[in-house]
């Protein structure tokens, strides 16, 4: 069993400005925990975190993959959560790149096509389209109509970020629809799976997995 990261650094009055930790978070460590024999197999030299928030998820994805071989990168929009991951990268002896940005603007073109495991929680909740966009603590979990209008101004990206091998994956509820997020990217020419699956509350979550279609059997 892996360990859950060290978030001992981080005091409650942090939690006012990043996302804590919460049910989505344990279910894609979970997920992640599952996926360990997969990603090691895949031998990621560079990964992207979208939205690292506190760094809970890439510290535990570090974990697994190993200190030596990839290169570890985390974008957030909000500068207390880069400060917040780069302190939990401290605290658990990880090396990770992290950027303040949107998505991924500030590595782009440079890591075009260079993705080889891609990752993130996004605000999904279901929101007035006022409260998206925030660079503060909303951001985390705003996801205005539908709780898609971040996740689809995301999916775009997904194909300028991967590598031929690269795999992607995402959180999402039962509200946003997923089986519809599955078709958009079948189209963009990516075969989708559910990795896990639970309920949290009224919250019905999934973790999707995105690869490119040649690479499925």
């Amino acid at each position: 069993m892996i360990p859950t990261p060290d978030l001992s650094h981080l005091k409650r009055q942090d939690y006012e400005h990043i996302y804590e930790p919460a049910e989505d978070t344990f279910l894609f460590l979970d997920a992640f925990e599952e996926e360990a024999s997969f990603l090691k197999e895949l031998q990621p030299t560079v990964s992207l975190e979208i939205g690292s928030g506190s760094g809970c998820v890439t510290a535990f994805v570090g974990k697994i993959i190993g200190e030596s071989t990839c290169l570890k990168y985390c974008t957030d929009i909000n500068p207390r959560a880069t400060k917040a991951t780069q302190a939990t990268a401290r605290q658990n002896k990880l090396s990770i790149d992290v950027i303040e940005t949107h998505f991924a603007n500030a590595l782009l073109p440079r890591l075009g096509g260079q993705i080889d495991l891609l990752y993130f929680n996004p605000p999904y909740v279901l929101t007035p389209s006022e409260e998206v966009g925030s660079h503060s603590v909303e951001a985390a979990w705003a996801g205005g109509i539908d709780g898609r209008e971040v996740i689809d101004k995301f999916l775009p990206y997904v194909k300028q970020l991967l590598s031929t091998k690269g795999v992607f994956y995402l959180v999402v509820i039962n509200e946003n629809k997923p089986d519809d997020i599955c078709h958009i990217m079948r189209e963009e020419g990516f075969e989708s799976s559910v990795v896990k699956t639970r309920l949290a509350g009224r919250e019905k979550l999934f973790i999707l997995k995105f690869v490119k279609a040649q690479l499925v059997n």
